[in-house]
């Protein structure tokens, strides 16, 4: 097996194969937005003046980009992953464990065996490749720069559960056919939050400024979990050019759930390493 699928969970949610400028990602806060709201308005002339009318913004417009996000505690998850590159086309499954804003656990099998696993916590990376017999131990700078993207853990939290990655004070907000378009901006790289009238996260764009790479993210197949509407199925859509041959290439994901659990419950996160790999 190759050991890119190992990452899979990972790299999604950045731009593959590539460099990229930082994104310094804000810390997430519980105020509201604040939301500039445009819609589209006519052009009056006037004593051959252009004179664009004021908009009046009715309140429930505004609720409508309040983005309702996931809140818990615990999180327990069964998925079925595929992938698939211009060089490979792999199926996997993945169980994962997480306790918020502390833990993701996560074991990746195949064909019925335990193939690798990994374990997140706020400053360390801990993976153990089982296939291959290697563990290695990671910050996320050099786990960002070892694999050509920057991560933290706060992102990959927020990507699995499908809540909105890059939470600002300020954003533009525009109407675009069924969904609210929240548009921001992290250094060089433009940030598309498509926002459906469920107040949930539908479609995340990322779009690199000074390449022509593209990292498109379809939420779908919401269904009640608790008290909040849970994204059951993913389709994660890379588009990025080679530094090789300077061609565009593409890489698809898709991460179907097939039992998501919200607990109270304290989970345990199993990840036992041969004392012979700790060693090295």
């Amino acid at each position: 097996m190759n050991k890119s699928i190992v990452f899979l969970l990972v790299s999604i949610v950045f731009f593959a194969s590539c460099k990229r400028q930082p994104i310094n990602k804000t810390s997430a806060s519980s105020d509201k937005d604040s939301v500039q709201v445009i819609t589209s308005t006519p052009i009056i002339v006037k004593d051959s003046v252009l004179v664009t009318p004021p908009v009046k913004i009715a309140e429930n417009e505004e609720d409508k980009v309040k983005i309702d996000e996931i809140d818990f505690k615990y999180l327990k998850a069964k998925a079925k992953v595929s992938f698939k590159s211009p060089k490979e086309s792999q199926n996997v499954n993945v169980d994962i464990r997480m306790k918020k804003d502390s833990i993701i656990w996560m074991n990746i099998s195949a064909l019925g065996f335990s193939v690798a696993s990994a374990l997140f916590d706020k400053d360390i990376v801990k993976f153990y490749d089982k296939f291959h017999g290697e563990y290695n131990e990671y910050t996320y700078t050099d786990f960002s720069e070892k694999f050509k993207f920057n991560i933290d853990y706060d992102i990959l939290q927020s990507l699995i559960v499908g809540n909105r990655p890059f939470k600002k004070k300020k954003s533009r907000v525009v109407r675009e056919n069924e969904y609210y378009l929240l548009k921001q901006q992290e250094g060089k790289v433009m940030i598309d939050n498509y926002i459906g009238d469920n107040k949930k996260l539908k479609k995340l764009l990322l779009t690199q400024e000074n390449t022509d790479n593209k990292l498109t993210l379809d939420f779908d197949d919401f269904t009640m979990l608790n008290q909040y509407l849970f994204p059951n199925s993913s389709l994660i859509t890379v588009d990025y050019k080679s530094q090789e041959d300077q061609k565009m290439y593409q890489t698809v994901v898709n991460i179907k759930h097939t039992k998501v659990e919200l607990l109270d419950t304290p989970l345990e996160f199993p990840f036992k390493v041969p004392e012979k790999l700790l060693k090295k």
